[in-house]
């Protein structure tokens, strides 16, 4: 028998168990550590907080927690359906807001002059939070859903637009040289240099656009009533004192937005390395 043959598997169902120990199992550990501690200050009386159990204790809490998908008209919605509402209203800005951001961040950074006039008026407009956005936006729209929408593009259009234009700067000169003296066509720089060399920038930035995004519909949300959404959901546990139920959909919230940094994080390994 060979000495491979002696020593024990470390695969279990296909899964490497030492990879699975190794980063698993620390931030799995420490959200537990996390919670004990909260349960043990609610208990104490420290806080007047309910503790995590308190999603499970109560009965409307565990009624939401069990039935996520159940749908009796207007807003009293499962917590899937409220998730969802919010999350088709970031899909729709983010991508609006990957689009102008992209295109004009290489427009940007391309041309110096447009540079210099737009840089002033990029970092008033990128400073203001995302509530100071929904006043004026209700005001101009006149309609929470549109007013909505444009909370979360004016959120985060601009880390798109910054990265993409410091990344077409960041581009070799050593590149733009070969490109000159070859005369290579426009189309072939902007698909062969600009955007390979650019690419990293520009997923840095929309990796931090779709936080910001996920961020400001849950900011948007919780001041425009009468509208399906998760954020919405948060403002009206609140008001009736339901706090487990805000706990449950902060839950909710930080799945999510952890699924979307991942995934972007996914996409950015994916088209980056190819």
């Amino acid at each position: 028998m060979t000495l491979a043959a002696k020593r024990p598997s470390k695969r279990l169902f296909g899964f490497n168990l030492k990879k699975i120990r190794k980063d698993i199992a620390p931030p799995l550990i420490a959200i537990l550590i996390f919670l004990g501690i909260w349960q043990l200050l609610s208990w104490s009386g420290i806080t007047l907080l309910p503790g995590p159990l308190s999603i499970w204790t109560d009965e409307r809490t565990r009624e939401l927690l069990l039935y996520p998908f159940y749908d009796r008209g207007g807003i009293d919605k499962g917590m899937f359906w409220q998730t969802w509402a919010s999350l088709q209203r970031v899909a729709i800005s983010y991508t609006l807001a990957a689009i102008v951001g992209i295109s004009t961040g290489i427009l940007v950074g391309t041309t110096p002059v447009i540079s210099k006039a737009l840089d002033p008026l990029f970092l008033f407009l990128r400073t203001v939070p995302p509530l100071a956005w929904v006043p004026i936006s209700l005001a101009a729209l006149n309609k929470n859903e549109p007013a909505a929408l444009f909370v979360i593009f004016i959120t985060s259009v601009w880390p798109i637009l910054i990265n993409t234009a410091v990344g077409v700067k960041e581009i070799p000169q050593d590149y733009n040289n070969v490109a000159k003296v070859i005369k290579i066509s426009r189309k072939t720089y902007f698909f062969k240099i600009l955007i390979p060399s650019a690419l990293p920038y520009i997923f840095t930035g929309l990796r931090v656009a779709v936080s910001l995004a996920w961020l400001a519909i849950i900011a948007a949300e919780i001041v425009m009533s009468g509208i399906v959404g998760i954020g919405f959901f948060i403002w009206e546990a609140y008001q009736n004192n339901y706090i487990s139920e805000v706990i449950l959909a902060l839950l909710y919230i930080g799945m999510v937005g952890l699924i979307l940094d991942r995934f972007m994080a996914w996409l950015q390994s994916l088209i980056v390395k190819g």
